[in-house]
């Protein structure tokens, strides 16, 4: 029987009512005694890690759920994380750089209903992930959620109030479950070798959207602030060049700071192409900006973090940028 490790940050799925509305209250092994079943699978021991909701998660609370497993990662075959879903994305593409060439499963899961209601997601999704956890093909960061497997570094919270909350984004899910049956899509090989663990990375990176009429002054402020901006640009990626101002000039005075410039979109599907249009390819092309091309932001932005943690050299962070991680970036190969 495998024996796995469950850490509870908080969420949904640890809610209670109040007055003031839901909040995480519900202790890790409390959560348990609702999937009273899985004792048939697995042997589980439970960690209070934080109980917050996840809007309030951050880089600090990635760094010691990375900690947290690593203290423990020899003395499980798997983990469960429990997390809300606002944030659920970021941690799980987070732990995804943080936690490399892993031969055991980390799974994240959560629900868009307490564990506590009668009618609630929490309790399958719970479920599913031990037994993704406990099956011996499993490996890596992954986010289970609606009877989907997802890639750490492909998810997305695409929906507020339904169960099927999560998207794949650009990729395909790697498994589904029926009936609590894991079936698989894609059966990736394990790693070879020990895991990687990082502890260093920054998080001074801001994410920029534009609007119509957005002012290039607005680098002004950031630099006194930021090391790299992650710009969500128009469709499939470009800068504008008002009267009123130029971004040419402003990202050119970013990039001679030594700073880094990461072009998105903030169109959810089907990624960046900045080559197309002039008002792309003319400013890239100019400054070798970085593209993300059909990376979620989710991974763009903590992937971005975990590379400033490791060096400030703008080449090495190009490199690092365009090396693929648990399938986090496929278009690279105009990006170099």
């Amino acid at each position: 029987m495998k024996k796995i490790c469950m850490i509870a940050v908080g969420g949904t799925i640890a809610s209670v009512e109040t007055k003031e509305g839901l909040r995480p209250e519900i202790t890790s092994e409390e959560i348990l005694t609702y999937i009273p079943e899985v004792s048939k699978l697995c042997q589980i021991d439970a960690i209070q890690l934080f109980n917050i909701d996840s809007t309030n998660v951050y880089a600090k609370h990635w760094k010691a759920l990375a900690s947290c497993i690593e203290e423990n990662y020899a003395a499980y075959d798997g983990f469960v994380v429990t997390h809300g879903t606002d944030t659920l994305a970021y941690t799980a593409a987070a732990l995804s750089y943080f936690i490399q060439n892993s031969r055991k499963p980390i799974v994240i899961t959560g629900s868009q209903v307490t564990i506590a209601a009668e009618n609630t997601d929490a309790r399958d999704n719970l479920l599913n992930a031990f037994i993704y956890a406990a099956d011996d093909r499993a490996c890596g960061v992954h986010v289970i959620f609606d009877n989907k497997v997802i890639l750490g570094t492909r998810a997305r919270k695409s929906r507020t109030k339904s169960y099927n909350a999560f998207s794949s984004i650009d990729y395909p899910q790697i498994a589904i479950f029926r009936n609590h049956r894991l079936v698989f899509y894609i059966e990736e090989p394990k790693p070879e070798g020990n895991p990687i663990f990082y502890h260093d990375f920054s998080a001074r990176v801001f994410v920029l959207k534009m609007i119509p009429g957005i002012d290039p002054a607005i680098f002004d402020y950031l630099k006194e602030h930021y090391d790299a901006v992650v710009i969500e640009s128009f469709g499939v990626g470009g800068l504008p060049s008002y009267e009123s101002g130029d971004f040419y000039s402003s990202i050119e005075k970013w990039i001679s700071m030594g700073k880094v410039v990461v072009m998105t979109t903030q169109v959810t599907q089907e990624g960046s192409n900045m080559s197309v249009y002039e008002v792309g390819q003319k400013i890239k092309n100019a400054f070798g900006l970085i593209e993300s091309y059909d990376m979620t932001l989710e991974a763009t932005v903590t992937k971005l973090m975990w590379i400033l943690g490791q060096t400030k050299d703008h080449d090495k962070v190009r490199e690092m940028f365009y090396e693929t991680i648990n399938h986090d970036i496929l278009w690279n190969t105009g990006g170099r």
